[in-house]
């Protein structure tokens, strides 16, 4: 494993009339990035179906996994390729006597890419979740507190884009979409490092001082390359995008100075909040940040608060303000990539309203539905807020876009951030569907209104930073096996196994459909940060999970196996007799 800091650049530094330090220009090291000051990725663009990263297995290792320097010397974070997996060809949703391998694809109706769960992060602000990890080393949720990856996120989702970009030279995009969690913890500066990369402005991915940012890899202004233009891209709320790291009401939690806690000077001290969220009003543990001035990003500032005699001190910066869900949506509007507001309606997001739909090809019946099923700014329950949720103007609003999508013959697509009915602990499990008074709908009644939808393809989601598959069979299977959908999740982008999904969805010869969804690996290049962090996310899966073979210990037969995490398959989907005799009309098959 190799590690690079960079000493070639030269950065000018100059203050704002807030007194604080900010950036305006820099050079570029010719070792890793172009004249531009870009950061290059390989030249073709490999799939999951070609060739997989294969996490190295290791025996039980003493280092801890925010010891980042101590990687190489104990040969943590190795990995190889591996062979591809070919799609899982399944027939769940259909007839018993459907034989899939007796029809053919006729008609590619849509090409898509999902990204989820990108948590860009600012991993010098002062109210982070690091020190939690040390609390509970053994907990693999620990590693979205405290994991290499922090330091790198803009750069891994740079590569994704030109990953992106170098696929659609081949087989165009018609969209994209992004399943939420695009900023870690509501910050405003997270958030706009996140548009801008697709944008592809210049990157300043450090904050406060910038510590590093003339001589640190990941703390190093760079070029974004951007989205390609001619592919336009959506959103979608996720729980981090509008909670304290996507748990904790930033206004009406138990932590009433949570807001200004952004913005301050002084180390954030909380409480064990993993087992308990109530406990973030308490004062017990500095959380520390990553030093940004250190090649390993170590991390400075963490321990009990009887250890440290005067509270420890960091740089403020006004722009890590927590963003509520209205400004975080406006937000999108301030973009130079396509289209403007990436779906969300100007009027609906200044009341804080994340729901709309889209039909991304005017001459395919198709309607994509873009679901905030997250819980609200203002919920004051004291537990972690990552469950689905929906309130009654969302579930109306819901009810009205699968009813007029049946009226208009449209296929459709439902896109969240939150799963659906995949935790083996429903409905107790922390990401289960919430059962709360103020939630509009229960999971069953949901999955009824679902069912009663037989233009309904799939219901996707990321959150759970896994990739799976999992068959909503219909109600009545034998007479009316066009009211089964499927779910699909898609895993993080930041946190192993780091992978976009690539969908094709296509009109069969027997009318029915059939849908391609294909794990992809950014093609980073040897040497550059988004490789570091590829060997970061390798480590942080072996450090938790020493033998890797038990990541699904329950063996539900959704969830990806290890070792490589992907999930390709093909998914076979009935039309109702309706909408096969429009497409009949529509495409004929001679």
């Amino acid at each position: 494993m190799t590690r690079r800091s960079f000493g070639a650049g030269v950065l000018a530094i100059t203050v704002t009339a807030w007194g604080m330090s900010k950036l305006s220009a820099a050079t570029f090291d010719p070792k890793t990035q172009n004249a531009a000051g870009e950061y290059p990725i390989e030249p073709e663009a490999l799939t999951t179906a070609d060739r997989t990263i294969v996490p190295a297995q290791l025996s039980e290792s003493k280092v801890a996994v925010y010891e980042i320097a101590r990687y190489q010397e104990a040969g943590i974070g190795t990995w190889t390729y591996g062979k591809g997996e070919a799609p899982v060809t399944r027939t769940d949703l259909m007839p018993q006597a459907y034989e899939a391998a007796s029809v053919d694809q006729k008609h590619r109706l849509l090409t898509f890419f999902a990204i989820s769960d990108i948590h860009i992060t600012d991993k010098e602000a002062p109210n982070q979740g690091i020190y939690i990890q040390r609390l509970h080393p053994e907990i693999s949720v620990t590693t979205s507190l405290c994991s290499g990856v922090m330091l790198y996120t803009t750069h891994v989702l740079d590569a994704a884009v030109q990953t992106i970009n170098l696929m659609h030279k081949t087989q165009p995009f018609d969209f994209g979409i992004s399943l939420g969690d695009a900023a870690n913890s509501t910050q405003y500066n997270e958030l706009r490092w996140y548009i801008d990369v697709l944008d592809g402005k210049m990157i300043h991915p450090s904050s406060g001082d910038h510590l590093g940012a003339d001589d640190v890899d990941f703390q190093k202004p760079f070029k974004a390359v951007g989205l390609d233009k001619s592919i336009p891209w959506y959103q979608v709320l996720g729980n981090h995008d509008h909670f304290w790291l996507g748990s904790v009401s930033v206004d009406h939690g138990p932590r009433a100075d949570l807001r200004q806690s952004y913005v301050a000077d002084e180390m954030f001290a909380a409480g064990d909040v993993l087992g308990d969220p109530r406990k973030i009003a308490e004062r017990t543990y500095y959380m520390g940040v990553f030093d940004g001035s250190k090649p390993y990003g170590d991390v400075k500032f963490a321990g009990e608060v009887k250890d440290f005699p005067t509270p420890p001190k960091v740089a403020a910066d006004p722009d890590r303000h927590s963003l509520r869900t209205a400004e975080w949506l406006k937000e999108f509007f301030n973009t130079t990539s396509n289209p403007v507001g990436h779906g969300f309606d100007l009027a609906d997001a200044e009341k804080g309203f994340g729901c709309f739909s889209f039909v991304p090809k005017a001459d395919v019946p198709i309607k994509v539905i873009s679901l905030d099923d997250t819980q609200k700014d203002d919920d004051k329950s004291l537990d972690i807020h990552g469950h689905g949720f929906l309130d009654e103007a969302r579930w109306a609003w819901l009810k009205k876009e699968l009813a007029d999508g049946d009226a208009a013959g449209q296929l459709m697509i439902i896109a969240t951030h939150i799963p659906i009915g995949v935790e083996p602990s429903e409905p107790t499990s922390e990401m289960s569907w919430w059962l709360d008074p103020q939630n509009a709908v229960t999971i069953e009644g949901l999955l009824t209104e679902l069912h009663s939808h037989p233009n309904l393809l799939m219901w996707l989601a990321g959150h759970r930073h896994l990739n799976t598959v999992k068959a909503f069979v219909s109600p009545d299977p034998v007479n009316a096996p066009e009211k089964g959908f499927w779910h699909v999740e898609t895993c993080s982008l930041r946190d192993f196994p780091q992978q976009l999904r690539t969908f094709g969805i296509f009109l069969n010869s027997d009318y029915s459909v059939s849908i391609e969804t294909i794990n992809v690996d950014p093609a980073v290049k040897e040497g550059t940060p988004a490789a570091i962090s590829r060997q970061y996310a390798v480590a942080a899966l072996q450090l938790i999970k020493p033998d890797i073979r038990t990541f699904n210990p329950t063996n539900d037969p959704t969830i990806a196996p290890m070792p490589s995490a992907s999930y390709n398959a093909k998914l076979a989907k009935q039309l109702s007799p309706e909408m096969v005799a429009k497409l009949q009309a529509q495409f004929p098959m001679g």
